[in-house]
C-alpha cells in the first residue's frame, strides 16, 4: 500500500508548530498544575486559533490544519525527548 504524504504537507504550519512546541515547553517546565495529560489539548486549541489569525480567515481547512499542527508539535516534542534520552542511556 503507498500512502501519500502530501494532504499532510498542506495542513502542517511551521510558525504555529514552533509556536506551540514553544507555549507546550513553557507548560511543561514552568506551571506546575497543568497535568501533562492536557497539553496536547491545549496546544491543539492553541494552534486553531493561531491558524486562524495567520491566515486572516476562520474556516475548516484553518481550523484542522491549526489544530493538526499544535498536536504535531506534541509528537515533534516526544521525538526529541526520546532521542535525547537514547543517547544519554548509551
Amino acid at each position: 500500500m503507498n500512502f501519500d504524504m502530501t494532504f499532510f504537507e498542506t495542513l502542517v504550519n511551521p510558525l504555529t508548530v514552533a509556536a506551540c512546541l514553544v507555549v507546550g515547553y513553557i507548560i511543561k517546565k514552568w506551571i506546575a498544575d497543568v497535568d501533562n495529560k492536557f497539553i496536547p489539548t491545549i496546544l491543539a486549541v492553541l494552534g486553531a486559533v493561531l491558524s486562524c489569525v495567520i491566515l486572516h480567515t476562520i474556516s475548516v481547512e484553518a481550523i484542522v490544519g491549526g489544530a493538526f499542527s499544535g498536536l504535531a508539535s506534541t509528537g515533534l516534542h516526544q521525538l526529541f525527548t526520546q532521542l535525547i534520552e537514547n543517547k544519554n542511556d548509551n
